[in-house]
């Protein structure tokens, strides 16, 4: 933290020595020390590892190169910005140090899989997630559809109402 007040020094005093104004300095002192501050207070929290396996619902084999995304949680239930991507090994595995508690959304993409979604609570300084992918349901398009049989209305014989 001294080493960046001591950047900072330097930079408001060539801001200032160039003659930018108040305004440049206020905005630059404001851009550079409310990020540091920020940092500070998330190394206070606790943090948990994760470790991710993923596997196939059917049959518990590991699926290899599945992205396992990560995404923070806001308090009203909402995802927040940002992100992470980490993919699987040949064992379905994957893992993550440092992760702070509170809410985190865990969504899994493997090809031919349906996408799996849901949110957990991070609260245990070692956290190990199972994550057993489901085959997608038969979808019907019109390529799948059994052909309609168009009616014949000419060789029905008339029918009057009685």
């Amino acid at each position: 933290m001294a080493a960046m007040k001591k950047s900072l020094s330097k930079v408001l005093a060539t801001i200032a020595a160039l003659g930018f104004g108040m305004t440049l300095l206020v905005m630059v002192q404001q851009a550079t020390v409310r990020p540091a501050m920020a940092q500070d207070d998330d190394d206070e929290g606790p943090m948990s590892d994760l470790q991710f396996l993923v596997v196939k619902d059917y049959n518990g084999k590991p699926i290899r190169n599945a992205a396992v995304v990560l995404h923070p949680v806001t308090r009203k239930g909402k995802q927040g910005m940002g992100g992470m991507e980490l993919k699987t090994d040949n064992d379905g595995k994957t893992n993550i140090e440092g992760i702070p508690y509170g809410p985190l959304r865990v969504q899994v993409l493997a090809p031919g899989f349906q996408t799996f979604g849901e949110d957990y609570e991070i609260n245990k300084p070692t956290l190990e997630i199972t994550v057993k992918l489901k085959r997608p349901k038969k979808q019907y398009s019109e390529g799948n559809l059994p052909e309609a049989k168009p009616t014949d209305t000419k060789s029905q014989p008339d029918q009057k109402p009685q």
